[in-house]
């Protein structure tokens, strides 16, 4: 097992790439099982959660190659319907290869998944979608069983749930709907740009997908797909994250390379309004010191709104912003695990019913403190980069999951870091 030790009073100055986007990698992967023809994909991040989906692609049959972030598959042949629980268990996104197995094999066998432990995560959505489409459900001994032996029909499909809309479920009924009878209403459809370039990926191969990125997405169903090349949108999270290590530690500014902008809209807004210069050109942003920065209150909710994925890294920023700032997690509100390794560095937080009350302090001092979940461990990374003295932050496979060379971009940038054997 691996640490990261930071070393603390970094002045970050200098350009990084951002990555391609994991959270649109994953769907796009597991859909390559709906087409027996060769897929090219660019632009994948090398992250351990993208690794674990080719191990499950490979599992089940498909050939895959990998090269300088382009992965090819061939789906041909497959050997069964069943991904095993010992590489699902590692990554919650592995559900998503149920509705292109299903689609295609008529039949899936998943692992209920693991990944982060940041509160409750059903998958009862998903499961509601796909017998929308004629799937028989059941569980059995900790596995999903999805049956469709007549084949899958279109139908009017509702995917709201009770903390508002799900990705992964979205994505699972689209790829089952493409291969479906009929047409496919998805309502209450997740509206992020990761459900969009799923959408354009399966439209690539032929899919009649409508309306991606509302809540109403239209499917007609197609008899088969084929193959095709995609490049990957650039990760949004992974760009709001160093958009907050300028914002925190830029020795005048940094700049980021190979982002959409458009993307990022709700954060950019708060960063602006709590002080941060920004400036947009093309596909890339460059964000400086703020004069007097200011704190702010916010509420994750479903995209376009603030995202759950950047709530972690705002309270690294507001611990050392003046003034009192306030943070609420609609989506998940239970993920505030990070805020008490925080308080061991000196923050001041309060935490009440899914909601942070941050209390800016002058300046962090570096303790030992444990990642609890994927973007809890890059908020550790950001407040150790200000922190007094050298921060050890253990259980950084968490932040290996989905962040890809974080530490080897943050030491271009001018920061200090080790990665050491515990």
């Amino acid at each position: 097992m691996e640490k990261l030790v930071v070393h603390g009073g970094a002045s970050l100055s200098g350009s990084v790439n951002i990555s391609g986007s994991k959270n649109a990698a994953l769907p796009i992967l597991a859909a390559t099982l709906l087409t027996r023809e060769k897929c090219v994909i660019r632009r994948v991040p090398d992250v351990s959660d993208t690794n674990y989906m080719l191990q499950i692609l490979q599992n089940l049959g498909a050939e895959v190659e990998r090269a300088s972030g382009t992965v090819t598959v061939k789906a041909e042949k497959l050997n069964g319907a069943e991904a095993p629980y010992d590489l699902v268990r590692k990554m919650r996104a592995s559900i998503c290869v149920m509705g292109p197995l299903l689609a295609r094999m008529k039949e899936a066998n998943v692992s209920l998944p693991g990944g982060c432990v940041i509160g409750d995560r059903p998958v009862d959505l998903h499961l509601r979608g796909l017998e929308g489409l004629g799937a028989e459900v059941h569980v059995e001994g900790g596995n999903i069983v999805v049956k469709a032996g007549k084949g899958l029909r279109g139908d009017e499909i509702d995917m709201r749930g009770k903390h508002g809309t799900t990705v992964l479920g979205t994505d699972n009924v689209m790829m089952a709907a493409v291969l479906a009878k009929g047409t496919t209403v998805i309502e209450g459809a997740a509206c992020e740009p990761e459900v969009i370039d799923l959408a354009n990926f399966l439209n690539k191969m032929g899919a009649r997908i409508s309306g991606a990125g509302t809540s109403r997405i239209e499917i007609v169903g197609v008899k088969e797909l084929g193959g095709v090349e995609h490049t990957v949108i650039p990760d949004r999270i992974e760009a709001g994250t160093f958009l907050v290590a300028g914002a925190m530690a830029a020795k005048d500014k940094i700049t980021l390379k190979r982002v959409e902008p458009d993307h990022l809209t709700s954060l950019l807004d708060v960063l602006e309004e709590c002080g941060y210069p920004v400036e947009r050109h093309g596909k890339t942003l460059t964000i400086g010191k703020a004069k007097n920065p200011l704190g702010a209150n916010l509420t994750t909710e479903p995209y376009p709104y603030f995202p759950t994925d950047m709530q972690a890294q705002m309270c690294a920023l507001f611990a050392t912003t003046p003034g009192i700032s306030v943070v609420k997690d609609t989506i998940f509100p239970q993920r505030f695990m990070h805020c008490s390794e925080m308080k061991r560095m000196g923050a001041d937080i309060d935490m009440d019913d899914g909601t942070a009350v941050i209390r800016g302090v002058e300046k962090l001092s570096a303790a030992p403190v444990m990642a609890s979940d994927l973007r809890a461990s890059a908020a550790l990374v950001l407040a150790a980069l200000t922190a007094k003295g050298n921060t050890e932050i253990h259980r950084v496979y968490h932040i290996d999951r989905g962040y890809e060379n974080i530490d080897d971009k943050l030491i271009g940038l001018g920061a200090e870091i080790e990665r050491l054997q515990e």
